[in-house]
């Protein structure tokens, strides 16, 4: 069963083509990721899953069925734009939202997240005095406190420092432990591939990817070496074979041309400089997105 189908949606803004002829399915219970540039489409998509934009053409169901008003108990919503009363309490607010949406005391859940977020030992201090993370967690509260059955997030972990982002990160996969269904867009490529169920990629209003990270590299094949070596990325330079080398640091991540010996590149290396670590894999994500979206980008076969 899916929690939200979209079928051959398409969404304008006097000439601007933002959503162009989509179809997509989120199945029950799982954590889809939504990718893209700036400006593909993405946040336009959750809007309309939400009823704050309505489509030109094409159809969305959520739980079966079109959604009737934007507001509902059963979805919650952290959109891009943070923003909360600042003068209030933090947990008096959160109370208030929660109670505001649902139409009964929250109060125990909002004490149960408080501590699970780090929170409880500011919940009678004001919204104004919290750090820009405990903003965002506290945000993220009020957007699951009423336990919705579809938790839709827009760049949830954006701006947030390491250890916040973990304990966000956390939270969102016990909520779908708990059989809640969870939409999140992002730029963060690792966090699509530890721990999206789905991958969906739109660019330029189209989907140009659908489904799971494994799917997805096997479209690419296992092109990719991961190579650390002594004198890094500059030891590979002009290195048969390679068609790109991506810096990563610490490690190189090297695309190879059509039909290039793995062994042959290996050897070829070991003749340069030494050579500690060597893995075939197949492409990251982070490099499947800029293939579509790069500048060496070519024309895409849409999905």
């Amino acid at each position: 069963m899916n929690t939200v189908d979209i079928l051959n949606v398409t969404k304008t803004f006097n000439s601007h083509v933002a959503v162009d002829d989509l179809t997509l399915s989120v199945p029950q219970g799982s954590v889809y990721g939504f990718i893209g540039p700036n400006g593909s489409g993405k946040t336009t998509t959750l809007r309309m899953i939400m009823n704050i934009f309505y489509p030109d053409s094409g159809e969305i169901r959520v739980f079966g069925d079109k959604l009737v008003g934007s507001a509902t108990d059963r979805i919650g919503y952290l959109p891009e734009e943070r923003g909360l009363y600042r003068k209030m309490k933090l947990r008096e607010l959160l109370c208030f939202y929660g109670e505001l949406k649902c139409g009964h005391k929250v109060g125990k859940n909002v004490d149960y997240w408080l501590e699970k977020l780090d929170l409880a030992s500011w919940g009678n201090k004001k919204i104004e005095t919290l750090s820009k993370g405990m903003a965002q967690k506290a945000q993220f509260i009020s957007t699951i406190v009423t336990e919705p059955a579809l938790v839709i997030l827009d760049e949830p972990f954006s701006g947030l420092d390491p250890v916040n982002a973990d304990i966000l990160r956390e939270a969102v996969l016990d909520l779908q432990r708990s059989g809640t269904t969870v939409i999140f867009s992002t730029h963060d490529m690792s966090v699509a591939e530890q721990m999206c169920d789905f991958i969906f990629m739109i660019y330029k209003g189209r989907k140009v990817l659908d489904g799971t990270l494994a799917a997805i590299q096997d479209e690419y094949g296992s092109d990719t070496l991961r190579m650390r070596a002594d004198g890094g990325a500059s030891s590979m330079r002009d290195l048969p074979g390679v068609d790109k080398i991506t810096d990563l640091g610490q490690m190189q991540e090297l695309r190879l041309t059509k039909g290039a010996d793995t062994q042959r590149v290996l050897k070829d290396m070991l003749n340069r400089t030494r050579v500690n670590s060597f893995e075939i894999t197949k492409p990251s994500l982070h490099d499947i997105f800029v293939r579509i979206a790069g500048p060496e980008a070519k024309e895409v076969q849409h999905v």
